[in-house]
């Protein structure tokens, strides 16, 4: 392939994913910091508090995805054109809601199933880390990117952020 084959290929490439890479990130970056709440509140409520694992993970998601909701709602997709907050919040709590069964059932199957049979392994501060915020986390992740995009941030860019996205690419 000629270097200016490969030059158009790339510049097609970034006009067709670009905006789809850079929401990724954004979306990453504040999962990032949700994902360190989450964590924290989790083990703190866990741990140091003494809660039940289900409670416990349940409460930290909630915090954890209020903070999420916030950055991408005003920075992920500030871009798109406003649905209505009540609307927006509603459908992404519903889906955060489903996420957080997604991880819910990863340390269910963790802590009560398999720690049914090998306690000593899957009832530890290490294996209730692991499923909740490892595997649940990345599953739900998944699951949640997919919905907000499709279904709670679905408005076309607005003609100034539109622009303004393609100037900085």
């Amino acid at each position: 392939m000629s270097s200016g084959s490969r030059h158009r290929l790339l510049h097609a490439l970034r006009d067709r994913f670009g905006h789809l890479v850079h929401e990724v990130g954004k979306f990453g970056a504040v999962g990032g910091v949700s994902f360190i709440v989450d964590i924290a509140l989790f083990n703190v409520f866990r741990l140091a508090l003494g809660m039940e694992v289900l409670a416990a993970k349940t409460l930290s998601t909630t915090v954890a995805a209020t903070i999420a909701f916030v950055g991408n709602r005003f920075w992920t997709w500030r871009q798109r054109e406003r649905s209505g907050l009540a609307r927006e919040y509603g459908l992404y709590f519903f889906f955060n809601a489903v996420g957080l069964g997604i991880g819910l059932a990863c340390v269910a199957v963790s802590h009560y199933g398999l720690g049914g049979i090998w306690p000593g392994a899957f009832r530890t501060a290490l294996a209730d880390n692991i499923s909740a915020n490892v595997v649940g986390v990345a599953l739900g992740t998944l699951f949640r990117f997919w919905a907000y995009r499709r279904f709670v941030f679905v408005g076309a860019p607005t003609r100034a952020a539109s622009s303004s996205i393609t100037k900085s690419h």
